[in-house]
């Protein structure tokens, strides 16, 4: 009987006549399935043997008797009608009906092979039985790969036909389909089978490749169709969970986690332009917008993608060390896009508290979950690693998230985070604490803006908004307070290194723990970290940064000591020794009992009386003038903590009238070490300005007026506009305005001119406290001799502002200086390294020289052009302060001038006399 007499006959049969032969037709079908070469023929003969053959062989019979045999064949043809489709799609024209319907054709022909496929599959789940995978184990395989070339072909069918989709269209969309529906009922089949402790090499070999099949499949659908994505996700995950053990060493587990990190994330870009799309038409149209339901559908997908994605590192976090640094990356991905992040962008309340559920509050579920796993703690904890601008304050948050969840986790989580890297071979990480203040350094821009974030909710109060320093601060505080007593030598290690850095916020932040860490400990901690803070004080060489924040500790920390522990910081660094003198000029007296003050205030104003008088002793040397500086900065201190009228007042105003007397215009502009007593005498007298007479704030201005005149520091400046401000609680008397009032006018008016914007800034509130205050109301007129000058005046005190930037403009500002102040930290860290290798060196020499040499005797000095001219310039200072100072008693009454200056000024014309014929000038 020939092939087609058998396939005619065979049609014509009843279900029992094909029950009954079965076992003898089956076989000649399936050879005549291979040996046909037309399509329509396979497709016959394949439904022949499928729909009336098929359903009389038992469950174990269908893999041997059947889908072995047949369906090898299937997959073949399948790919040969693919093949077929790119060979001819390029003459596919409505002219070419020749053409046309040969691409149809096979369309056609490919949709029935899904339709046989999926005969099969619905007969194999008509069983009661769950069928076991060596039963079935050509049919998945076979399936998978028609489904991948299928939904491959929909989804570029765009370049694929080139514009002539139309042509095609209806097909296309009915092949969509039916391959839609084989696939579901394939991974219902799939769901059927019962995972074995038994199984087979073969059976686990079959799952993976199901899984992974179908992980490749979501690759292609993921823009075709939102349910078949998800659902195909969900079988993946569910069959991985399923077979646990069995398959979970075998699996792509990197491979899983990255695409569904990748789908997680495409998810959620599309719901930000959704939300951005929808936030245009304004506030009062998003439930009316028509893209409403599908970014409602897009944040579905989202929030099922995150919750998956946490779902499967639950399951098989132990094999997912080389994803850890992925999630990482998400995590800042996804919180960089979500305020307080100045990237994030600006959507209404509902659209933004959708995203908020999708997105960011399964981010915490994720850290929870990640939070144990050491890969990730190394990655995070990375110090060479490199981060965007954008994702620094993600970064920062994630840390901080981090401490929070600490008392959810086993103390193991807290010592692999806390300890850092301890050994060469260990992948290096950062203990947390320090990673947090280098990661809240980083965070420039967003602390300048600032960024806020929302507050701890207390009781009775509602909640607010912190600024970042604030929110880390509140945060670093809890944990410190919880944290086990092992881990304080890396915390207390990290605050000294954050206070020791150069960035100033981030000390003060470290301050701000150390302090609660000191208050909340108890008292001889306190005293601990009080007196180790002063002796660091006390050995930093000069003024530097460290110093800077160094000092803010010690003066913070003196305020949670006992009156009994500030005594024992006296007793330790007794401010009678003037080595000692660095750590008091930088501690508020105020904060001191009243006997400690006491000791200090009176040791201080006796050592610097001493000082000042040896000083004067020996010549008034510049070589000793940094001693007298050190005793003028902690006098500063007792100054502004005492009353004028009080005896240590008293006792600072006759030392500072004495300097002042002393002070010399020229030698001023020429010396640095002069311009800093400068400072400090400005600082000392702004406070006891009343109790000063005329000639002294004289003598002050004309001193002023010398360095103004010059290029100099605006810290000098600044203490000058501060004095300058405090002259106006003074009335000047009548015989003395001739001298003090062109003086003050002239230095207001050109420091009100000045183009530095910090200069100008001071100098407008220095000159608004000393016409708000002042009787001299013709100073005021004096000083604005410029229309220029005048407006600034006016507009500064209405309080008018000339211009302002919007926010877009000033974040775009900061950002441009970021550089700018990046340079200058490094520059401050470089400086500070080469001083210290420079200061090394140099002792290593001064150490060899001494093991090798004595000491030789010091070399007589030459006396420089320089000494002369100080001395002239001190001897001339002195002369016109004695001028003035007889020039005003003369128009007083009743006291005249004592006798005797009179006979010592004839004694001083002789001796210079004298000096003028010893040394007669070189021509």
């Amino acid at each position: 009987m020939s092939q087609t007499t058998l396939l005619e006959e065979v049609v014509q049969w009843s279900k029992d006549t094909c029950r009954l032969e079965v076992k003898s037709v089956l076989p000649k079908l399936i050879s005549m399935h291979y040996k046909t070469e037309s399509w329509e023929e396979h497709i016959h003969v394949l439904k022949v043997i499928t729909d009336m053959f098929l359903p009389h062989l038992s469950l174990s019979e269908l893999e041997d008797e059947c889908f072995s045999k047949v369906l090898p064949k299937v997959g073949k043809m399948f790919n040969t009608l693919m093949e077929e489709i790119t060979n001819q799609v390029g003459g596919l024209s409505i002219q070419n009906t020749e053409i046309h319907s040969f691409l149809r054709n096979i369309l056609q022909v490919m949709v029935q092979v899904l339709e046989v496929l999926s005969g099969c599959v619905r007969h194999v789940c008509s069983f009661e039985e769950a069928p076991a995978l060596d039963s079935i184990r050509s049919l998945p395989s076979c399936i998978l790969k028609v489904l991948r070339n299928t939904f491959h072909h929909c989804k570029e069918s765009g370049e694929v036909y080139c514009g002539r989709l139309s042509l095609v269209g209806d097909l296309l969309q009915g092949l969509f389909k039916e391959a839609y529906s084989l696939q579901k009922g394939l991974m219902e089949l799939m769901d059927r089978i019962s995972p074995e402790n038994t199984a087979s090499e073969d059976d686990v070999s079959d799952i993976i490749t199901v899984i992974h099949s179908l992980l490749d499949i979501c690759s292609v659908i993921s823009n075709l169709d939102i349910a078949l994505h998800a659902n195909t996700w969900k079988f993946i995950i569910k069959q991985c969970v399923k077979y646990g053990s069995l398959v979970e060493e075998r699996l792509r587990h990197g491979d899983i986690t990255s695409c569904l990190c990748d789908d997680l994330l495409a998810s959620f870009h599309s719901c930000l332009e959704l939300a951005e799309q929808i936030s245009q038409a304004g506030p009062q149209q998003v439930a009316h917008s028509p893209e409403y339901k599908l970014f409602q559908k897009t944040t579905k997908m989202c929030r099922f993608f995150a919750n998956t994605l946490v779902h499967y590192i639950k399951e098989f976090k132990a094999f997912l060390s080389k994803s850890c640094g992925r999630f990482h990356q998400l995590y800042l991905q996804i919180v960089s896009k979500f305020p307080p992040s100045l990237c994030s962008p600006v959507l209404p309340s509902p659209l933004s508290e959708e995203l908020n559920g999708a997105a960011l509050v399964p981010m915490d579920a994720l850290l929870s979950q990640l939070l144990p796993l050491r890969p990730f703690v190394e990655s995070v904890l990375n110090p060479s690693q490199q981060l965007s601008p954008e994702t620094e304050l993600p970064h920062c948050l994630l840390l901080v998230s981090v401490m929070g969840q600490f008392p959810s986790h086993p103390e193991e989580a807290l010592r692999l985070w806390c300890d850092g890297s301890h050994f060469p071979e260990d992948t290096p990480r950062l203990p947390l604490f320090r990673a947090l203040f280098q990661s809240f350094r980083r965070c420039c821009t967003e602390r300048r803006v600032p960024v806020l974030l929302p507050g701890v909710m207390m009781k009775g109060q509602a909640q607010g908004n912190v600024t970042l320093h604030h929110h880390v601060c509140v945060m670093l505080c809890a944990r410190v307070a919880s944290l086990p007593p092992e881990h304080f030598p890396l915390l207390e290690r990290s605050l000294l290194e954050a206070v020791l850095q150069p960035d100033t916020q981030t000390a003060l932040l470290a301050t701000d723990v150390w302090c609660f860490m000191a208050r909340y400990g108890t008292a001889e901690l306190c005293l601990h970290h009080g007196l180790l803070t002063a002796q660091l004080v006390k050995s930093c060489g000069g003024a530097c940064y460290q110093l800077s924040h160094l000092s803010l500790l010690l003066r913070r920390m003196v305020f949670l000591m006992t009156p009994e522990h500030q005594m024992e910081l006296v007793e330790r660094f007794p401010p009678s020794q003037d080595d000692n003198l660095p750590v008091w000029c930088h501690i508020l007296l105020r904060a001191l009992s009243h006997d400690a003050r006491q000791q200090v205030e009176a040791d201080i104003i006796t050592l610097t009386d001493t000082t000042v008088t040896n000083w004067q002793k020996a010549g008034c040397k510049l070589g000793q003038l940094d001693k007298v500086n050190k005793a003028l900065l902690s006098l500063l201190m007792v100054v502004r903590g005492v009353s004028p009228e009080a005896e240590c007042g008293s006792s600072a105003l006759t030392i500072i009238s004495q300097l002042w007397v002393a002070m010399c215009p020229r030698q001023v502009q020429s010396h640095p070490r002069i311009q800093c007593t400068l400072k400090l005498l400005l600082s000392m007298s702004a406070i006891l300005v009343k109790s000063f007479d005329p000639h002294v704030i004289c003598q002050a201005l004309v001193c002023v007026g010398a360095m103004v005149s010059e290029k100099c520091p605006d810290d000098l400046l600044l203490a000058a506009l501060e004095f300058l401000a405090s002259l106006g609680k003074v009335f000047i008397p009548h015989d003395s305005q001739s001298q003090v009032f062109p003086r003050l006018s002239a230095l207001f008016g050109v420091l009100l001119a000045e183009r530095s914007w910090l200069i100008n800034q001071h100098a407008l509130e220095a000159f608004a406290h000393f016409a708000e205050v002042t009787n001299h109301e013709e100073v005021i007129s004096q000083s604005l001799s410029s229309e220029d000058t005048k407006n600034k005046v006016v507009n500064f005190l209405s309080k008018t502002i000339n211009a302002q930037e919007t926010a877009e403009t000033r974040l775009e500002r900061l950002r441009l200086e970021m550089p700018v102040l990046e340079r200058h930290i490094i520059i401050l860290e470089t400086n500070e390294e080469t001083a210290a290798e420079v200061s090394a060196a140099s002792a290593d020499d001064d150490q060899s020289t001494a093991d090798t040499e004595p000491c030789p005797k010091r070399a007589r000095q030459e006396t420089s052009v320089e000494e002369y001219s100080r001395y002239l310039q001190t001897a001339e200072s002195s002369l016109r302060a004695l001028q003035t100072l007889v020039e005003g008693r003369a128009t007083d009454t009743p006291v005249p001038t004592p006798h005797w200056v009179t006979s010592r000024l004839q004694e001083l014309q002789t001796l210079i006399t004298h000096i003028s014929t010893a040394n007669p000038p070189n021509h």
